[in-house]
């Protein structure tokens, strides 16, 4: 069994495989493929032809056939050169390649005797053509790895997009359904969108409305919290009108959704009761006359689905009528759920049963499709049995809830919500053993199956409650909870996280194709479980047990597969950062030294916990304040940080008041210890994801002065050389997750020849835009979404570059300024992998153009060509190939406040955000180890920039980065005209501060302070 033994798919398949359905081709270390019988061969002509398709788990289409045909060799060519006419374009000299693209497709054919046996496929997939060939010739599996030489068949951007980008219509949206209903939110929004780019042809051909798509991505847009773009999305379907029964009802109810999500109970009651015609018949017919009914004219005449008038034989799909059933009978569940959270809860409960009866009576409830659905349902009338006083009958419903899922959706986000939701329905009725037990269940499920808790924050939060108020007696309570809060992933790192894998699945690297396969084998996976727990629920017989210990086989052969492809996946740095995953307290414990702590944020709901980690012990407590009044506080410190009035960038008093409360209020317990840390990895969340925790205030030393001042006319209100600042004495640094952490001290240090890259100083822009581009304006598919010509207008001055250069020495520094730093020539660099430490000195991008739009976080750059933007995108970032320990983006806002209405993408929760977990995380997965980012603009008064970073590459040999910012820091607070936060706090470093900034190579024959006067 291949689960017990490396020896691959030859040796845990005996006897002739051509006898079988299927059969398993190549070794571990190479691409994972299955040979299947097909007998939709066009080629094949008579009963002595045989065909297979050879599937390969990184590839969303067969990558070739093999066939066995009566007839010479000759014939043989002549039958596939027919069978393939059109789609493959052959030279003179024999070679092929798929038909507009340079791909290569290849061709073999052996005789024996009267037999010809062929093969065909991609070439980059020659060793699977010729392992199927073999095997089929030699009626046993033929053992071999298999290499997908993608470097070699054209390409690669073509090889993509022809072996990844092939998905049908119907099934992708199938996927984003199933994705949706799974509970995994992001990754359907994901799904519809590239849905929604397919070519309008290709969606007709399937029959399928495109507003479907788009009002799929308006509500999982929703359902992450984005309203203002999911508003936009929702407008834009209803500005394309249809009489279409089903999509009507559909748009009615995503649009209640939609106000339920911001609780906008009245309003989602009256889109749920506003009259919709009902689903008229299509065809109507008197004597030999067939009529269209007026309604379905208008549908087709607006390029309505046509579904509504198909033929209704097919039993694979709903019919028009049975869809819109069903999608009324989750309007009567929605408004029942408006009831109980109005405080009805027997009318709820009454809407519920109906709605239940409703759904079900769909061919007798055997529908797969409405197993949510009705989990919902049952979840629904629980709470409002609960809310009438029957514990005992809200008990079984939860339970109910739960079963009803566990068939279809085993090991999903929508189960684990499910019994989150049972969990938390014990605290509150005093059962919190019993509910402690069913959380810790659900984490560690999750956690296998390396899933998160996005969307479960409220289901989840007893479970945080409970556990820290056990901390203090219950060690395990503090691993428990640091298990479970990696897995509380804010919708806005969920969705980054999806942005980019969908990057990573349609690129053609060799992790490209790990990642592909290793996404199939999950899928495989999870098919394989449904059928086991489904088999489960039927009369135990011979047969049964007989399926199920074949399934067990196959779960075991697929999870060795899926291991095995993830430890190769973890090599790669694009993988990782999109990678779920968590750590046990002890793995971090490890990696920690005698002199750093590791401190973690975590808001649910109004709660605010932290926990400080350190190599021999952990303490965890919930905060003194509010989430609320959190983000009141942090919004008071900004605004007296830096904030731009009337066009202009002013800085007012630091408010050392509220910085000093807010320090108090977050970490009293530990408010003695963390002055004393060195070094203080960093992990927040909520508001202080915008706000720099060095800038807090420890202690009353010099506060009651420094309010003096502030009252003094006289007085200068900006010195602030006494106040006791945590950066004082602690060097902080900033983690996205401790496993990130964790990624970034274990990663070997850069191998780069060169130390410095320099690149800034963006042209300016004058009359309009050079060039709208396709990756700046929410995909180019809104014009009202593109970013105005004033980002262009003033770049930042390249000093900053230029002193840095002085400081490493010219002969290991290389700038890219000016007209020459455009998006096409960073992409086209074949050297970024050549430097160690990558400096950007521009603009970033971090908030919407306007509320609506979605963001995508960009650096400026110049203009290029005609395919420019002049924006380095965060997705292009991702697909940067570098290898650098340092990533420096001296930009405005680069890891700071964003509005509300900033992209999910940037990694934003609720109330604003920041760009580390887009920006960062991009280039993270494009090789860099850390990067320094900055919360504000960075200052140009008094040369504090210029300071700053010309004392960081001043700094002495084998320094750590956390060290050096550090000191140069400490230089800026201690002098009179720059110890305001604005001038030294507003650069973070995100990864590992504990590496060396300069290696023992770096030329640094200058100080720091001495480069930056020689740069003037």
């Amino acid at each position: 069994m291949l689960a017990s033994t490396s020896t691959g798919a030859a040796q845990a398949q005996g006897g002739d495989p051509t006898l079988r359905d299927s059969f398993s081709i190549g070794d571990q270390g190479g691409s994972l493929c299955e040979v299947q019988s097909t007998v939709r061969d066009s080629v094949i002509k008579g009963m002595f032809d045989r065909a297979w398709m050879i599937v390969c788990r990184d590839a969303s289409q067969p990558v070739g056939y093999v066939r066995t045909l009566r007839s010479t060799p000759g014939e043989a060519l002549a039958r596939i050169e027919a069978g393939r006419a059109g789609t493959i374009v052959c030279a003179a000299g024999g070679a092929c390649t798929v038909k507009d693209s340079d791909v290569a497709w290849a061709t073999r054919i052996e005789a024996d005797g009267n037999t010809s046996y062929s093969v065909e496929g991609f070439a980059a997939y020659g060793d699977a053509l010729n392992l199927a060939l073999q095997s089929v010739r030699e009626r046993r599996v033929v053992p071999g790895v298999i290499k997908v030489a993608t470097t070699s068949v054209g390409g690669n951007d073509g090889f993509a997009r022809t072996l990844a980008g092939t998905i049908d219509v119907d099934r992708a949206l199938a996927e984003g359904y199933r994705r949706n209903h799974s509970g995994d939110y992001a990754e359907a929004a994901e799904f519809f969108e590239a849905l929604s780019r397919r070519a309008i042809e290709e969606q007709a051909a399937a029959d399928l409305d495109p507003t479907e798509f788009t009002l799929n991505r308006a509500l999982q847009k929703s359902n992450l919290g984005e309203f203002a773009e999911a508003e936009r999305l929702f407008g834009e379907v209803e500005a394309i009108p249809t009489s279409d029964a089903v999509q009507l009802r559909l748009r009615r109810n995503f649009r209640a959704i939609h106000a339920l999500n911001q609780r906008d109970y009245d309003g989602a009651a009256a889109l749920l009761q506003a009259p919709i015609p009902p689903l008229a018949n299509a065809v109507s017919v008197n004597g030999d006359a067939v009529t269209l009914t007026p309604e379905i004219v208008a549908g087709v005449n607006s390029g309505a689905n046509a579904r509504a008038i198909r033929q209704t034989s097919d039993r694979e799909r709903l019919t028009p009528a049975e869809r819109a059933q069903i999608i009324d009978a989750q309007a009567v569940h929605l408004l029942g759920t408006v009831e109980r959270l109005r405080g009805n809860p027997a009318a709820a409960k009454a809407a519920q049963i109906k709605g239940l009866a409703d759904a079900i009576a769909v061919r007798e409830g055997r529908v797969t499709s409405i197993v949510r659905l009705r989990s919902q349902m049952l979840g629904e009338l629980a709470l409002a049995e609960e809310a009438e006083g029957d514990i005992a009958g809200a008990d079984a419903r939860f339970l109910e809830s739960i079963n009803a899922l566990a068939v279809e959706y085993p090991e999903t986000n929508a189960l684990a919500s499910a019994r989150a939701r049972y969990a938390a329905f014990l605290t509150r009725h005093g059962q919190d053993d019993k509910a402690l037990g069913i959380y810790r269940e659900v984490v560690a499920a999750l956690a296998g199956s390396q899933r998160s808790t996005t969307g479960m924050a409220n289901m989840m939060a007893p479970y945080y409650r409970l556990l820290a108020a056990r901390s203090a007696s219950d060690p395990a309570a503090i691993g428990d909870f640091f298990v479970a809060s990696q897995l509380q992933v804010r919708p806005g790192v969920a969705d980054t996280q999806a942005v980019l894998a969908r990057e990573l699945s349609a690129g053609s690297s060799e992790g490209s194709r790990l990642f592909r396969q290793a996404t199939t084998l999950n899928r495989d996976i999870e098919r394989a479980r449904i059928e086991d727990a489904r088999l489960a629920q039927m009369p135990v017989t011979p047969e049964i047990n007989a399926l199920r210990a074949d399934l067990k086989t196959q779960l075991d052969n697929l999870g060795f597969q899926q291991a095995e492809t993830v430890v190769a996946l973890s090599a790669f740095p694009q993988y990782r950062v999109v990678a779920p995953g968590k750590l046990d307290l002890p793995e971090l414990q490890q990696v920690l030294r005698p002199d750093e702590a590791y401190l973690k944020m975590l808001v649910v709901g109004d709660a605010v916990y932290a926990m400080l980690i350190e190599q021999g012990g952990a303490q965890l407590w919930r905060s003194d304040i509010g989430a609320g009044d959190l983000e009141t506080a942090v919004d008071t410190i900004r605004a007296s940080i830096s904030v731009v009035e009337n066009g202009r960038r002013v800085t007012y008093p630091f408010d050392a008041a509220a910085a000093r409360k807010l320090y108090t209020g977050l970490f009293s317990p530990a408010a003695e210890r963390l002055p004393a840390i060195a070094h203080l990895i960093f992990e927040p969340d909520g508001a202080m994801l915008r706000l720099p925790i060095n800038l807090l205030v420890t202690a009353d030393t010099g506060l009651a002065d420094y309010e003096r001042r502030l009252a003094d006319p006289e007085a200068d209100a900006f010195d602030m050389r006494q106040i006791a600042w945590l950066g004082r004495s602690t060097r902080p640094s900033t983690a996205v997750s401790a496993l990130a952490f964790r990624n970034a001290r274990q990663s070997a240090p850069s191998a780069a020849a060169n130390q410095y890259f320099g690149l800034g100083q963006n042209l300016p822009v004058a009359g309009t835009l050079p060039s709208l581009g396709s990756r700046g304006a929410a995909g180019g598919t809104d014009a009202d979404c593109q970013w105005d010509i004033a980002q262009w207008s003033r770049p930042i001055s390249a000093d900053e570059l230029v002193t840095a250069r002085s400081a490493m020495g010219r002969d290991s520094a290389t700038l890219l300024t000016g007209g020459a730093f455009t998006d096409t020539a960073v992409k086209a660099r074949a050297d970024l992998a050549d430097y160690r430490i990558i400096h950007f000195a521009t603009h970033g991008l971090v908030t919407a153009p306007r509320a609506a739009c979605p963001a995508r976080p960009a650096l400026v750059t110049s203009f290029g060509d005609s395919s420019s933007d002049g924006l380095l995108t965060f997705q292009e970032i991702y697909d940067l190939k570098i290898d650098a320990d340092l990533v420096i983006l001296s930009a405005c806002d680069t890891a700071g406040a964003a509005s509300v209405s900033a992209t999910r993408e940037a990694g934003v929760a609720s109330g604003g955000g920041n760009a580390l977990d887009g920006l960062v995380r991009s280039f993270i997965g494009a090789g860099g180890r850390s990067v320094i980012a900055s919360h504000w603009p960075a200052p140009d008064d008094f040369d504090a920039t210029k300071r700053l970073i010309g004392g960081l590459f001043g700094t002495q040999r084998g320094t750590s980065v956390a060290d050096a910012m550090w000191a140069t820091q400490a230089r800026l607070m201690n002098e009179k005209q720059t110890s305001h936060p604005y001038y030294w706090a507003g650069f973070a470093i995100i990864g590992d501060g504990g590496q060396p900034l300069l290696h023992d190579t770096v030329n640094t024959a200058q100080s720091g302070e001495a480069a930056g006067r020689a740069a003037r």
